[in-house]
């Protein structure tokens, strides 16, 4: 068979494809209808997210096309979907360019309307009001551990904002710069947290250029667009928002550097079989009391994935522990030990209980 003729082929299964991807659009807005006429708002629902993802890998495990590249297709397809069956609206940590941005564009696709706002707190308030179905944040890195105001705003707002989705984003750093050659660059522009991920690599080969701290990496791609012989460390999406060339890729010391981002929202999923619930925490001061609650989940054999501590935000020498645990709240065996876990505590918030983030091979 000739290229002309497999071209031709390739032609026919596109149309195909077409057809198909448009009746399940179909089935999406006729979904959207249903959930309207019984009241139900939400139109993401992560528990059916991971369903569809572990489906299709299974379904295409023999290949060619990698899980990888299935799941980005499908992601697409539904956030198509969404957009049609009920309008979504989701709050990240602007402005465009930043990881968060990309955080968004991952999870949700490019078919939803996403709405930057100034900084994390301004994302679970944008949740909280309602003014957006869904907000997503960082949550900590592999690299600089925990974000901490993240941690902060979970400590002062309960009630309406909840976790209902996980995951895990691969943060590579670039060098970015109109500048010819390493050589030309006087400063670089960048985060703190980023300069730290990228300090071996900085230092070898920019050991003459001044780092200058500056707010988010958007705003040294910004910055280095406008200034001649400087430079930004920043996403590749900066770069081809801010009009950069990518001097440095991949810059970051660890290569396996990733930043788990959670998604906000203000209802429940329900469980899946592979769940994980956050917690938050204090405990009165005296000793073993950490133990004691720690000593619950053991006996009811519930596996503990995270602990941290933080200090608390209205006490001095006080500190909240925050946790994550395998299983969903609902859960027989998470509900017993989480009821008789609160005995031992002075506060204990769940904040949230989500699928497990699904990950492709």
């Amino acid at each position: 068979m000739s290229v002309e003729d497999l071209r031709k082929r390739i032609d026919e299964v596109d149309a195909r494809l077409v057809a198909l991807m448009n009746e399940r659009a179909r089935l999406a807005v006729e979904i959207g209808r249903l959930k309207r006429e019984a009241g139900n708002q939400a139109a993401y629902a992560p528990e059916r997210e991971r369903e569809v993802l572990e489906r299709i890998a299974t379904a295409g495990k023999d290949g060619p096309l990698t899980e990888t590249t299935l799941q980005a297709i499908w992601k697409e397809l539904m956030s198509g979907s969404l957009a049609l069956e009920m309008p979504l609206k989701v709050a990240y940590l602007g402005p465009e360019g930043s990881f968060s941005h990309l955080a968004a564009l991952e999870k949700f696709g490019h078919s939803v309307e996403l709405v930057a706002v100034r900084d994390i707190a301004s994302v679970f308030d944008e949740v909280a009001r309602g003014k957006t179905d869904h907000g997503i944040v960082p949550y900590e890195n592999t690299t600089g551990g925990a974000v901490r105001d993240t941690m902060e705003c979970f400590l002062v707002i309960h009630g309406p904002v909840k976790i209902c989705a996980e995951m895990a984003l691969p943060v590579h750093q670039n060098l970015l710069s109109n500048t010819e050659g390493l050589a030309g660059i006087k400063k670089v522009y960048s985060k703190p947290q980023v300069f730290d991920q990228c300090r071996g690599w900085l230092n070898q080969n920019l050991p003459h250029a001044d780092q200058v701290a500056v707010g988010s990496t958007t705003e040294a791609a910004m910055l280095a667009a406008r200034i001649d012989g400087t430079a930004a460390v920043a996403s590749a999406l900066a770069a081809e928002l801010y009009g950069l060339k990518i001097l440095g890729p991949a810059i970051e010391d660890n290569p396996q550097n990733q930043t788990r981002f959670l998604v906000l929202g203000r209802e429940s999923p329900q469980p899946t079989g592979c769940d994980k619930t956050c917690l938050l925490f204090s405990t009165a001061h005296k000793a073993g009391a950490l133990v004691e609650v720690l000593g619950v989940f053991r006996r009811y054999g519930v596996n503990m994935t995270k602990i941290e501590s933080h200090p608390s935000p209205a006490k001095s020498w006080e500190y909240y522990f925050f946790v994550d645990i395998e299983g969903h709240k609902d859960d027989e065996s998470v509900r017993q030990a989480l009821e008789e876990a609160r005995a031992h505590t002075r506060q204990l918030e769940i904040l949230g209980s989500f699928p497990v983030a699904v990950r492709a091979s």
